[in-house]
């Protein structure tokens, strides 16, 4: 009865009618983490005690109460940067090895208050500093599609867990892409959501100046909708807030658009887009156009206006985390941390302005357009250990791969990625969607008759 691809939607459904007990649900997601884990190093830390309790605790609860929790019995992850009061959460880092937070963060708390099943704690690179998951604390997220690929970053355990039948949802948190780029990778669906869609709440008020966001990772649309619908929502007092949707966001991927107008940016003065990626997204324009949708290419490059005031943002970011011992360091992520390190209080506070201001006329510029499609990534999953090349070419390789992503981190326009072929060797290929600034609602419809129109959900990497 169980499948290792089953949605949450139809697991939630099954537990519900009491078809499966959650207890078993949580052991047959256990077993399989057990088997394919060790290949995969997908996740940092199991927490099969905590699903079988939450599984017990769940159970007893009464049939309204059931009925009124939207994850009921369904399986979880969350990755290692997320707080976790009791568990261990190292941010990838041997610095924080052993590091146990006195807190949750308020969206793990919604996630466990649903009915849902904690199975652990998913690989993540140091501080989230990498666009690939490896160098650091945790094991390398391997793609399940080719283990010699990676599995993309910051929230490659995540995607890697998805991709491989490891449960249905994943929580991800996206800086620059860190959700959007291992979907891509890994051929799952993720949402970079709207800033200030979901709080970070009670341990932080912002990341990154606003950049990075905590968001839902599935293998389907609506199951992305239903995981937002739990996760979002401000914590008072947060310093940015995104109004309340029109309707649910699980609603808004059962409900057909109306015909858009999309623009359309296809390459960028900073990377050479793949060919195959290239035709991918051709091939996605011709789907939209058939859907009825009016598509515009457009000449706007948002990379090459932000890419320079982004990346030293990030830097800055990086070395905000104190670190006992920088020798432990991931290489690659201490080359950031050190260079971080050197910008003063008063250029940082110019960054961000500087950011703000080009990000406001990137929004204004693609303001006309209902959404923009472009590709996720420049080209598919790289090697691993193959980017960057050397620790000090961190700052000019890591662009020429995320030019689609990163730009929309700075606007803090939500943005999906989604499925979109394969390559001749069977990688996948990733369709970015993105959103008017806190408009989820228009983009997960149309990503869901995306996903009716080019369904993906009968394609599984051979790992059996």
């Amino acid at each position: 009865m169980l499948s290792p691809w089953i949605s949450a939607t139809e697991l939630h459904e099954l537990v519900l009618k009491k078809e499966v007990r959650p207890r078993e649900v949580a052991d047959f997601f256990i077993a399989r983490i057990e088997k394919l884990n060790p290949r995969l190093g997908a996740f940092m830390t199991v927490t099969a005690e905590r699903a079988r309790a939450d599984a017990d605790r769940i159970e007893k609860m009464s049939a309204d109460a059931a009925r009124h929790a939207p994850l009921f019995g369904v399986c979880y992850s969350l990755k290692d940067l997320t707080w976790t009061a009791g568990i261990r959460t190292t941010m990838g880092s041997q610095n924080y090895e052993n590091f146990v937070p006195p807190i949750d963060m308020e969206y793990a708390v919604k996630l466990r208050n649903a009915g849902g099943l904690l199975l652990g704690k998913t690989a993540t690179p140091e501080l989230g500093g990498r666009p690939t998951t490896e160098g650091g604390l945790c094991p390398p997220a391997r793609n399940p599609w080719n283990l010699e690929h990676t599995a993309g970053g910051s929230s490659g355990g995540a995607a890697s867990a998805l991709a491989a039948g490891l449960g249905p949802l994943a929580e991800g948190s996206d800086g620059g892409g860190s959700i959007r780029i291992p979907s891509a990778c890994c051929g799952v669906v993720g949402l970079k959501p709207s800033r200030g869609r979901i709080s970070f709440a009670p341990a932080m008020g912002e990341a990154w100046a606003g950049f990075a966001t905590s968001g839902p990772m599935a293998r389907t649309v609506k199951d992305v909708a239903l995981m937002l619908d739990v996760m979002h929502g401000p914590a008072i007092g947060d310093p940015y807030w995104a109004p309340e949707p029109i309707t649910s966001f699980k609603a808004a991927a059962e409900i057909p658009p109306r015909k858009l107008r999309l623009g359309m940016i296809s390459k960028s003065a900073i990377a050479k887009v793949d060919p195959e990626t290239a035709a991918e997204l051709e091939s996605a324009c011709k789907v939209f156009e058939d859907m009825g949708h009016r598509i515009e290419p457009l000449e706007v490059d948002p990379a090459a206006i932000l890419v320079d005031v982004v990346m030293r943002l990030i830097v800055a970011g990086i070395a905000s985390t104190p670190m006992e011992n920088p020798a432990l360091m991931d290489p690659v992520v201490r080359h950031a941390w050190e260079a971080g390190q050197k910008v003063s209080a008063r250029e940082y506070i110019g960054i961000v302005m500087q950011m703000h201001n080009l990000a406001r006329e990137v929004t204004q510029k693609l303001a006309p357009y209902d959404a923009v499609l472009t590709p996720t990534l420049s080209r598919p999953a790289v090697k691993l250990g193959t980017l960057p090349s050397t620790p000090d070419k961190w700052l000019t390789e890591l662009p020429e791969w995320l030019p689609f992503t990163f730009p929309f981190n700075a606007t803090g326009q939500p943005a999906f990625s989604l499925p979109n072929g394969f390559t001749k060797d069977g990688l996948p290929i990733g369709l970015q969607i993105v959103g008017r600034p806190a408009d989820e609602v228009t983009i997960i419809g149309l990503a869901a008759q995306f996903e009716r129109a080019r369904p993906w959900n009968d394609k599984h990497p051979a790992l059996d």
